[in-house]
């Protein structure tokens, strides 16, 4: 018969590592796969009103975005303090506004071409003249999904 030794001068194995590595970089490619960049730059203040009714944007890859607000302060003493409109990165007239949704839309492919919605980001002090205008304009590009951004209100 066998018998069973314990030996008490006997180490346990070290924790293999070897499949560290592996796991490193699975760990990276998932935060790769999964997290999204900033996409814009803000260069007006954008303090969306509160609504009641809102629903949530269901495809967020067909929208564009139109920001309209005063400029933040490092922006003010070049572009001053009146309501501006950021198309991109970029501070835009609203004869701009036209040429920026041909060029998103020709970006696009053709089957979602006809599916672009338009988000009009304005801030809550916003005159609604300026969004007026930006609304003229879009209808001019033949823009006419136009949604409106803003918070859900807690109570009424």
């Amino acid at each position: 018969m066998a018998q069973i030794r314990k030996d008490k001068d006997r180490e346990t194995p070290a924790l293999s590592t070897s499949s560290l590595p592996d796991i490193i970089f699975m760990l990276l490619f998932f935060f790769m796969a999964v997290t999204t960049m900033k996409e814009v730059t803000f260069k007006v203040r954008v303090q969306a009103p509160l609504a009641t009714e809102v629903q949530k944007l269901e495809n967020k890859s067909l929208a564009r975005y139109v920001y309209i607000g005063k400029p933040m302060e490092e922006y003010k003493r070049a572009f001053g303090s009146e309501t501006r409109i950021q198309l991109g990165d970029a501070f835009a007239d609203v004869s701009e506004l036209e040429e920026f949704i041909v060029r998103e839309r020709s970006a696009m492919s053709e089957s979602d071409q006809n599916l672009m919605t338009v988000s009009i980001k304005a801030d809550k002090d916003t005159k609604m003249g300026v969004v007026n205008d930006v609304k003229q304009a879009l209808r001019r590009a033949y823009a006419l999904k136009i949604i409106y951004s803003a918070s859900k209100r807690t109570s009424y």
